[in-house]
């Protein structure tokens, strides 16, 4: 049989990100033509600074914490002092060495997901790249003495995955010292000994949480009546509980004017005239997506006000063409959501069977402790839905699992909501460590439209925190509805 001459499809992907990497890996699986190209490192800042040394960070936290609490599990740790009686030894955190090592583990997984996309076809291109019209990007990369080589990678289809960075305000200007982005938290060479945080969403909550846990001086700036103001009203709650127990200060309906390094600390003023000193702070106030300078607009691609590329639910732009995906689209800043919107862009390009992302159907989580795990429905959407269906919900305190009591668990809880008619599970939120491995089973129930009585008839482990998913089931299914 003679060869085919058949041109392959050319896909050229700007971002190696979560996004970028799904679609150039999917692009390659699918007999493609890939070219990736990507300025810092595969793998983009959610893992060299982002995703994960940051949760690697929160996890050392936690360490940290298990040891504090493990009293209460009748685990007692002691050296002998001068006299020999025991003396209940201090807890030490080695910041320098946890940074070294959560940033040499972020870079080893940046060289095994470049080896993976290189192994299964797809060329890799360290540089800077920009389009070049809706079928082509141009690739500037260094050359040594020589200053600059220009490369044009021409592309059936093009994805545009260039993510996002610390949005930065001009009165509390970063400058790596003092005053730093969450990128820069990991120059740190020891743990702050008063870190002040602006900013009460996500990414602020997590690092506040985290480094109160390693033994900082914390102090919460929050714009808003409660901290972690996008997620459900109870679980924030809890949190807020946490936060106390711990000894931070949380800062309610504070908003951050300015915020100057004053040479051996910071000192953040506040709306209210009110000053907090400290020794550091972390802007944790947004980001903003790299969509500046890259010639979307001369390709055609429509940008939000705010500078997102706008995207349907396959991850296609108004330019047929080009796809975008991750933290630069107007769509859902997870790395998970992007993984899969790289996914579907290339299936949806090649003419592969796909189905749209439905963003009530994705499992999100905040690593603070404990976690806060959610999908679906929850009280806010409902209430903006009134009158489509009527919904019910059902609550159960996690403290009464017999794991969690086991484990010295007094706090959380798992709810439930579904549709009262059919029964039909439409979302639920999880409170309790490690909440983003327990909430799997109630994505796949809302993914797959299952009713509570069949998440009921599941067996759970026993003992197990995710018996209370079952536990919750079984009581809606017996009258509560």
């Amino acid at each position: 049989m003679a060869p085919s001459n058949e041109r392959r499809h050319r896909i050229a992907v700007l971002g190696g990100g979560p996004g970028g990497y799904e679609a150039a890996l999917a692009g390659a699986q699918l007999g493609a033509e890939v070219t990736l190209i990507e300025r810092s490192g595969v793998g983009g800042s959610a893992v060299l600074t982002d995703v994960v040394p940051s949760k690697s960070l929160i996890a050392t936290a936690g360490a940290a914490q298990s040891v504090r609490d493990s009293a209460t599990l009748g685990v007692q740790a002691f050296v002998p002092g001068g006299d020999g009686k025991p003396v209940r030894p201090e807890i030490a955190v080695n910041l320098s060495a946890v940074n070294k090592r959560l940033l040499a583990m972020a870079a080893a997984q940046s060289v095994d997901m470049q080896r993976t996309l290189e192994e299964a076809g797809v060329r890799v291109v360290h540089g800077e790249g920009r389009l070049d019209g809706p079928n082509a990007i141009m690739v500037s990369t260094a050359a040594g003495d020589t200053g600059t080589d220009f490369d044009r990678v021409e592309a059936d289809t093009t994805v545009v995955a260039v993510g996002a960075r610390p949005r930065e305000l001009d009165t509390a200007k970063p400058d790596g010292e003092r005053i730093l982005t969450w990128t820069q938290l990991y120059e740190l060479s020891s743990v702050p000994e008063h870190l002040v945080v602006v900013g009460s969403g996500v990414t602020g909550a997590e690092f506040a949480n985290a480094y109160c846990t390693l033994g900082s001086k914390v102090t919460l700036v929050s714009s808003r009546e409660r901290v972690l103001p996008g997620e459900d009203a109870d679980a924030a709650a809890v949190i807020e509980r946490e936060f106390a127990r711990i000894g931070m200060t949380v800062l309610g309906q504070s908003r951050a004017e300015t915020v100057v390094n004053t040479g051996d600390g910071v000192l953040v003023t506040l709306a209210d005239g009110r000053e907090v000193e400290g020794s550091h702070c972390l802007m944790a106030v947004g980001s903003i997506p790299n969509t500046e300078g890259i010639g979307l607009r001369a390709a055609g691609v429509d940008l939000s006000r705010s500078g997102h590329i706008h995207v349907n639910k396959v991850a296609n732009t108004r330019v047929p063409s080009i796809y975008a995906v991750g933290d630069c689209t107007d769509f859902y800043p997870l790395a998970s959501v992007a993984s899969m919107q790289g996914r579907t862009a290339i299936m949806h390009a090649l003419g592969d069977f796909v189905r749209p992302i439905d963003l009530r159907n994705v499992a999100a989580n905040v690593f603070t402790s404990p976690e806060i795990a959610s999908v679906g429905w929850n009280e806010r959407t409902l209430a903006e839905a009134e009158g489509m269906a009527r919904s019910v919900q059902y609550t159960i305190p996690l403290g009464i699992n017999p794991r969690a009591k086991m484990q010295g668990i007094r706090d959380g809880f798992v709810k439930l909501f579904c549709w009262e008619a059919s029964r039909t599970v439409i979302g639920g939120v999880i409170v309790a460590p490690n909440a983003s491995e327990i909430i799997f089973p109630l994505a796949l129930a809302v993914e797959h439209r299952l009713t509570v009585d069949q998440v009921a008839s599941a067996f759970a482990v026993y003992p197990s925190l995710s018996g209370t998913i079952t536990d919750a089931a079984r009581a809606m299914h017996a009258g509560v509805l």
